[in-house]
């Protein structure tokens, strides 16, 4: 898994590009990154499939900010970016972590 930066010098907005490499034994059907951007909307539009297996998605988010995420693989499993700049936890009274994006 990869996350991109790329700050945008017309407005304070950062180009984030997702990207959820496939892993042994996993074959998904649909990748969702989801988080707080998206107030956490498990009907978000999937990541886009490329030829490799992997799964990639462009959001422009708020520079300055921080939100936590995860990837929703196959509508049933959770699974963190270990790129993620930290991890805190998800506040659901289990042991679970979310990844903190920093901008």
């Amino acid at each position: 898994m990869s996350i991109k930066k790329q700050f945008l010098k017309s407005k304070p907005e950062c180009k984030v590009t997702f990207k959820f490499e496939k892993k042994d034994g996993l074959k998904p059907e649909s990748v969702k990154v989801i988080g707080d951007f998206n107030d956490w909307d498990t009907a978000v539009e999937p990541m886009k499939p490329l030829k490799s297996g992997d799964f990639t998605q462009t959001l422009n988010l708020s520079s300055g900010s921080e939100f936590q995420f995860r990837y929703l693989v196959d509508d049933s499993q959770w699974i963190n970016d270990e790129e993620a700049d930290c991890f805190v936890d998800n506040g659901m009274g289990t042991s679970e972590q979310n990844g903190v994006l920093q901008l």
